[in-house]
């Protein structure tokens, strides 16, 4: 039994709006062609689509919500069309227009930093609202940039007075004993990745009077024992890479008017064979407590290259067919 085949058409403003919703040398009609089997034409200033009666309406409110966001001025990417067309297949496309309204802070350029995809909303809610948030998922999803994003506007907005970041020196077996030079040399490779979200926020000259002042401290985990941190936004990155006698160190270290962020991905652990994970038997030993916030970043959450995406998939499916 054939299915019902429908067609629709949608009406452009310009050419113009065509060539944003198509992408360059319709690079991302080729792309949501792919995904979505129908047939696609474009004359003047009419879309017309043509093919199932599902695909056809997945693809119109597709196309609709690209068109609003093209006409707020928004600058469409492939990352972006490939996430709009996994939500219009499930006819959730119309959830990324919350995603664009509201911009976090900017960049030390003025360019607006918005969440990206439902999971990074999900994860900014919840760090706005609770004490205590883990954020896990795979390499990509934002989960360190925004925490440290975050972190910076909660500073600038005075509701903290210091901003810590701290990473465990645990990087693929590797001992920071035997990395040439002093202490900072040989702890800034680990913690690199926070620099660079710091630069990308604040920009290279308010980083480093930020650092000299004291209002941003970039340190190893085993710094933070002994200490108890008030009035602080402290972001745990790698918390994988943590035993658990280290996260529950770094857990109790928690002050009045503070907040952690703990990353991390559990997919990647470093630690040496038959230790456990922190981060994991956090997961199991928190999980109840209503004030502690668990945020589940998925593949679809990645906002790296669109490839990122598919190598992380090739390795899950990898991971279980081993299973």
């Amino acid at each position: 039994m054939s299915q019902q085949t429908t067609s629709i058409q949608i009406l452009l403003q310009s050419a113009s709006e065509g060539l944003s919703l198509f992408g360059p040398q319709d690079t991302f009609l080729k792309l949501i062609e792919k995904e979505i089997p129908a047939t696609i034409d474009s004359r003047e200033a009419v879309i017309t689509i043509r093919g199932e009666h599902r695909n056809v309406e997945s693809l119109q409110q597709l196309f609709e919500v690209l068109l609003q966001l093209v006409r707020n001025g928004y600058m469409l990417t492939e990352r972006d069309i490939l996430y709009a067309v996994e939500l219009a297949k499930e006819l959730r496309a119309d959830q990324l227009l919350d995603l664009y309204k509201g911009e976090i802070t900017t960049t030390f350029k003025g360019k607006p930093i918005r969440v990206k995809t439902i999971g990074q909303k999900h994860y900014v809610t919840t760090i706005k609202k609770r004490d205590v948030v883990f954020g896990i998922g795979p390499a990509g999803t934002g989960k360190t940039y925004l925490a440290v994003v975050l972190a910076v506007a909660a500073i600038k907005e005075g509701s903290v007075k210091r901003i810590i970041l701290t990473r465990p020196a645990v990087e693929a077996g590797e001992s920071l004993g035997f990395l040439p030079g002093d202490l900072q040399e040989k702890v800034d490779p680990y913690l690199r990745p926070l620099y660079d979200a710091l630069y990308d926020v604040m920009g290279p000259d308010q980083t480093a009077k930020a650092l000299e002042r004291g209002l941003i401290e970039i340190a190893p985990l085993a710094y933070m024992r002994g200490r108890t941190l008030d009035d602080s936004f402290i972001i745990l990155d790698e918390a994988q890479n943590t035993t658990p006698e280290q996260m529950k160190m770094f857990l109790t270290r928690l002050g009045f008017g503070s907040k952690m962020v703990i990353t991390g991905d559990v997919t990647q652990i470093d630690l040496p064979r038959g230790k456990k994970s922190g981060l994991i038997e956090a997961k199991r030993i928190l999980s109840d407590i209503e004030e502690v916030g668990f945020v589940y970043f998925a593949e679809q959450d990645v906002v790296r290259h669109s490839l990122v995406q598919k190598i992380i998939v090739a390795y899950d499916k990898a991971a279980e067919n081993q299973d």
